[in-house]
């Protein structure tokens, strides 16, 4: 028996998969099944009617009485077990359509009640049965994740996490009403350290994934335009550097020497870019709440070191390459500027702007 534990459906427009899903977790040994009704039609809304007459003391049913999202829905549950359920461990929450087994909710129940964590279900990607616009999707998520956003998850869109009592008023107040939230709670997790775990699950997909509401343009839009907020600071910055690093270029003398004249236009350049990219990424990026001045001192560092890479890898390059002309120089300070900007921003996330 899983007491004090919920177990959170959201579902939209629900076939008989979804009473199976109920079913199956009560038979389990959950006796907490949240199912959120998110603005169904009247052609599918039955269906949660006779999941609650089927199960009246194990089954509550929230409804939206219009569709407001995925991510809602699940805020809308998690709001009700802080208010309604005092007494609970966590949560785990399953998608409706058959894709999460029993056994794998237990487990990932089970390891957030032993590690104290929140709890990511996996799958494996590798299986011939999962269809490829999620392999392919998922690949390309978990690299970004890893790479940008620094953050090493396997399965990036799996709906089977279980979420500890303690982070339940967390998960309510990060960004996102539709699929975008599941993504936001990984980036959240991973910019605020809070300790997750991953427990490898059955990987199961039913008719080619093809009951699933998640739209591949449209959703995939707002995933990746979540994670793309976290790059367009550093972006911004990097274009007013350049901009800057030409246009100061245009007003040194010819006089001076090449190397000299690379020198103060990258350094007057990158104190304007930098300022201007401290003050965004504080606030609107990384929401950093700690001390200014000790931040702005480690940004300060940072910006020193970064400076001294690129003037030197750009004054190292321009002599080797015998480059005089001031497009091929600004082009080539793109080009080390680019590869600079990767290690900067993983410096800033986990640094300069990390939130206790």
């Amino acid at each position: 028996m899983y007491d004090n534990v919920q177990v959170i459906i959201p579902s939209l427009n629900p076939d008989e998969k979804l009473f199976k899903t109920a079913q199956g977790m009560i038979e389990k040994g959950f006796t907490d099944v949240i199912l959120v009704d998110d603005g169904s039609d009247e052609k599918h809304s039955g269906e949660f009617d006779r999941i609650k007459e089927s199960f009246p003391d194990k089954v509550t049913v929230l409804v939206h009485e219009v569709n407001k999202g995925k991510g809602r829905a699940m805020k809308t549950a998690f709001e009700y077990v802080l208010r309604e359920r005092p007494d609970s461990l966590g949560v785990v929450t399953v998608d409706g359509d058959g894709q999460h087994t029993p056994v794998d909710a237990a487990k990932c129940i089970d390891a957030m009640v032993e590690k104290k964590a929140f709890i990511i279900g996996c799958r494996d990607f590798s299986l011939p049965q999962v269809p490829f616009r999620s392999r392919l999707g998922n690949v390309i998520t978990r690299n970004v994740f890893r790479y940008v956003c620094g953050i090493k998850v396997s399965d990036t869109q799996t709906g089977l996490r279980a979420v500890p009592a303690s982070l339940l008023e967390y998960m309510t107040h990060v960004d996102g009403d539709r699929y975008e939230y599941e993504t936001n709670q990984l980036l959240k997790i991973g910019s605020d350290s809070i300790p997750y775990s991953e427990v490898p699950i059955e990987t199961v997909y039913i008719d080619d994934n093809q009951t699933s509401h998640f739209h591949p343009l449209r959703d995939s839009a707002r995933i990746y335009g979540v994670i793309l907020k976290f790059a367009a600071s550093s972006v911004l910055s990097c274009i007013i550097d350049l901009v800057a690093f030409r246009v100061i270029l245009f007003f040194i003398p010819a006089i001076i020497s090449e190397a000299s004249r690379g020198t103060i236009a990258g350094t007057v350049a990158r104190i304007i870019s930098a300022a201007c990219n401290f003050i965004v990424n504080k606030k609107a990026v990384f929401g950093h709440s700690g001390n200014t001045g000790k931040s702005a001192l480690r940004y300060t560092i940072l910006a020193l070191c970064q400076l001294g890479a690129s003037l030197g890898l750009v004054a190292l390059l321009t002599t080797v390459l015998r480059v005089n002309s001031d497009w091929l120089k600004t082009l080539l300070k793109a080009v080390v500027d680019t590869c600079l900007f990767f290690v900067s921003f993983k410096i800033q996330r986990n640094w300069v702007f990390k939130n206790k």
